[in-house]
């Protein structure tokens, strides 16, 4: 059977599962990928029973201090522990923790100077025996900025040297000869998640914060706020109750977003009127009726705080294409689904 190929290719026949009675590559690539799978998901599963057993204590401890820093996390690790601290050093900061990543090969030539008494200290190391640790350890102990380890090895010099250890069960590598760091690497990013998740909500960290560090690219749209996007004051297409809807209709049709909001004598949001409804009431009474008499009752409506992206689904869920934004009952703007779109939520 050939399989679809782009215009103008030539197309190629699937290889075969078996060839010759033996495996063909594209099956020994899917078998090892299986494997890798399975050998990493039983790290973290183990990884989970040691966050509800006997890492339980510490793990709070480890947040605790970091949250009560008042300075900065100082992320290190040698190696492939190294390349994981950095991305976990990036989680902090993008979730409210000042943090960077200091490589301990550079600590030892000047930027120690980059860590104060004020910070906390977070160093990685499977083995806790990583020589190039050694003087950013011997720095946290001497002016006592408080060490939090990450490692396999409790007992290990790291392990005696900390302030709080997160020792991680001991994980059989996917690696087939045990040698290249891959499911421990995984427990230990994974870990990384924990604690950040586990800070920013001891921090009360929200959405709304989040965006004050991602205000670019399609997540700092997700993170727009619909009072970011919404019409408001003569482009909102609103009518009281009392109003004949031969004068509604022009409203309707002047303001293009298909749909009129109809108010009651405080200025509350009473009802809807939409495309659909003058077709359901299309007839000769129509223009002599009041907006009240056509509207729909208690209508769709979001907050201005709301997440653009939060309002979108509302406005999928409910097949509607716009929406009235209001605050204590009062509508104070308009939100379309192409304003949505064209911020770029997605």
């Amino acid at each position: 059977m050939a399989v679809s190929a782009p215009s103008g290719t030539l197309r190629k026949p699937r290889l075969k599962a078996i060839r010759g009675g033996k495996a063909s590559p594209a099956a020994a690539s899917v078998a090892s990928a299986l494997r890798t799978i399975e050998i990493e998901t039983e790290g973290l599963q183990a990884l989970g029973a040691s966050l509800a057993g006997p890492m339980a204590e510490p793990l709070s401890l480890a947040v605790d201090t970091l949250k009560a820093a008042r300075g900065r996390v100082i992320v290190t690790g040698i190696g492939k522990s190294g390349h994981i601290g950095q991305k976990i050093a990036a989680t902090f900061a993008s979730t409210g923790t000042p943090a960077f990543f200091v490589h301990p090969s550079e600590a030892s030539h000047g930027d120690l100077g980059m860590i104060t008494r004020d910070d906390v200290i977070l160093a990685l190391s499977w083995s806790g025996e990583t020589v190039e640790l050694k003087n950013i350890v011997t720095f946290s102990r001497r002016f006592a900025v408080p060490l939090i380890a990450i490692t396999s090895r409790g007992e290990s010099a790291l392990g005696r040297a900390a302030d709080v250890v997160l020792e991680l069960p001991k994980a059989k590598e996917a690696c087939p000869h045990g040698l290249a760091p891959t499911t421990s690497t995984t427990i230990q990013l994974a870990l990384g998640d924990v604690i950040a998740v586990a800070l920013l909500e001891a921090k009360g960290f929200t959405a709304h914060d989040y965006k004050v560090f991602h205000p670019g690219g399609s997540l700092g749209a997700q993170l727009k706020l619909v009072s970011e996007l919404m019409h408001k004051g003569g482009r909102m297409p609103l009518a009281p109750e009392s109003m004949l809807m031969s004068d509604a209709i022009v409203i309707m049709t002047q303001r293009s977003f298909g749909c009129l909001g109809v108010v009651d004598g405080k200025g509350r949001l009473a009802g809807i009127i939409t495309d659909g409804d003058l077709r359901r009431h299309m007839g000769r009474d129509l223009v002599a009726a009041r907006t009240g008499d056509i509207m729909t009752r208690k209508p769709k409506s979001v907050k201005p705080a709301m997440l653009a992206s939060a309002a979108l689904e509302v406005l999928n869920a409910s097949r509607i294409t716009a929406l009235f934004v209001v605050d204590r009952g009062k509508p104070v703007g308009i939100v379309h689904v192409h304003d949505l779109l064209r911020a770029g939520v997605v």
